[in-house]
């Protein structure tokens, strides 16, 4: 009788829980070696502790990377329906919000980790936590994988899914890059992305803060290349909010190659400027008297108007609203519905949400995830280069890649 193919999967978060449940389903001895206490602790942070599960709105265009078309494979094989009756087999009843978020009905993301380690108890898989890996070294015809205690695992087929590097506090400290570089594997330059931007400028504390909800987009060169709307949050280092960890990734990228990203935000971002101009003109018409800055109370924010004003050039916030010339009202228009900012950078890894950047693409099978460097190494999840849009999509590429790995190690 032919012995149980043994799989170790590198990394207890989504893509290697998924891969173990998928390998272990098709009859490998599986386990995971975790570094962290205990597994899944990623899973419980996302959708803000409700866990936006996947997204029925995933398309190739959710996904970036150098060569974001790799993902097709996975998220064909192994889609948003599958990953939908995947968890309401396991108990998952679900719910579509806004944009195409799935999430439980129970509205916990404890939910799902709880039916998955059930999943992983009931089939029998090995969990080893505080296993730190070190080293995965290739022999004749099996894998050593050191850990840092001095133990050796023996593995036929290594799944390495041990994440990225955003979110250190859930494990993700980038230590898979290195087992990665010593297999051979090149790493495209990482960067953090779905993160906060810092912006240029020394009013943020007076308005930190402030939410509304408005337009954000990226320019280079003064042309858009990333756009979204929503709630946007001032903050006292630049802007928070769901559209700006959206238009992140492009800023981040730019950042990263040197090059000078700006945003642009529209505070009003339901009127043109000139249709803005009018209703300015007429505010200042009606409440002649009233103090300029007190004029724009019930417009916007009271907290942006003193900034506002400062930004288009008005010096004195109280002289008769009546006295803003033509050019000064033009001016706070253009403020409200195009104020550029100069991004100096990102937040880093603690508070960005996925990597971008990670193991190069070109030298993984797209169909079966297992390297093309070294046979019986298989990768799945974050630490690929391959990173998706805020809503679910980032977890729908760890289901999917975990799954065709784990598939493909205990096939192969």
């Amino acid at each position: 009788m032919q012995r149980k193919k043994r799989v170790v999967v590198v990394g207890g978060g989504a893509a290697g829980i998924m891969a173990a449940i998928s390998a272990k389903r098709l009859g490998a001895e599986v386990t995971i070696l975790e570094k962290n206490p205990r597994v899944g602790k990623k899973l419980l942070a996302t959708g803000n502790g409700r866990c936006n599960f996947t997204n029925i709105n995933t398309d190739i265009s959710n996904y970036y990377g150098t060569n974001p078309k790799f993902a097709y494979s996975a998220l064909s094989s192994f889609g948003v329906e599958d990953t939908i009756r995947f968890f309401e087999k396991l108990g998952i009843a679900h719910k579509v919000e806004d944009l195409g978020k799935v999430f439980p009905m129970s509205d916990q993301a404890s939910s799902i980790l709880d039916v998955l380690l059930y999943e992983l108890n009931e089939l029998g898989v090995n969990i080893v936590c505080n296993a730190n890996v070190i080293d995965i070294s290739p022999q004749e015809d099996i894998f050593l994988i050191h850990l840092e205690s001095g133990e050796v695992y023996q593995a036929d087929r290594v799944i390495i899914a041990a994440g990225g590097k955003a979110m250190p506090s859930s494990g993700s400290d980038g230590s898979g890059y290195e087992l990665a570089r010593k297999l051979g594997h090149n790493i495209i330059d990482i960067f953090p992305a779905l993160v906060q931007l810092m912006l240029e400028g020394n009013f943020f504390k007076r308005i930190d803060g402030v939410k509304f909800v408005g337009t954000a987009e990226v320019l280079h060169n003064n042309k858009s290349i990333a756009r979204d709307r929503g709630d946007i949050l001032f903050t006292n280092y630049g802007v928070s909010g769901p559209p700006i960890l959206q238009v992140s990734r492009k800023a981040g990228e730019l950042l990263h190659l040197g090059k000078d990203p700006w945003l642009k935000i529209s505070v009003i971002d339901t009127m043109s400027k000139e249709e803005l101009v009018q209703v300015i003109r007429k505010r200042c018409q009606v409440g002649a008297k009233k103090p300029a800055d007190f004029s724009f109370v019930g417009l916007i924010n009271k907290r942006l108007i003193p900034v506002v004003l400062a930004e288009a050039g008005i010096s004195d916030l109280k002289k008769p609203a009546a006295s803003l010339s033509a050019k000064e009202q033009e001016k706070i228009a253009e403020v409200l519905t195009d104020w550029r900012f100069k991004i100096r950078g990102t937040k880093s890894w603690p508070s960005a949400q996925v990597t971008a950047g990670g193991v190069d693409t070109n030298e993984i099978d797209q169909r079966t995830m297992e390297s093309k460097l070294v046979k019986g190494v298989f990768f799945a999840g974050e630490i690929i280069d391959i990173d998706g849009q805020c809503g679910g999509f980032n977890l729908q590429w760890a289901w999917s890649s975990g799954f065709i790995a784990g598939q493909s190690a205990a096939l192969q």
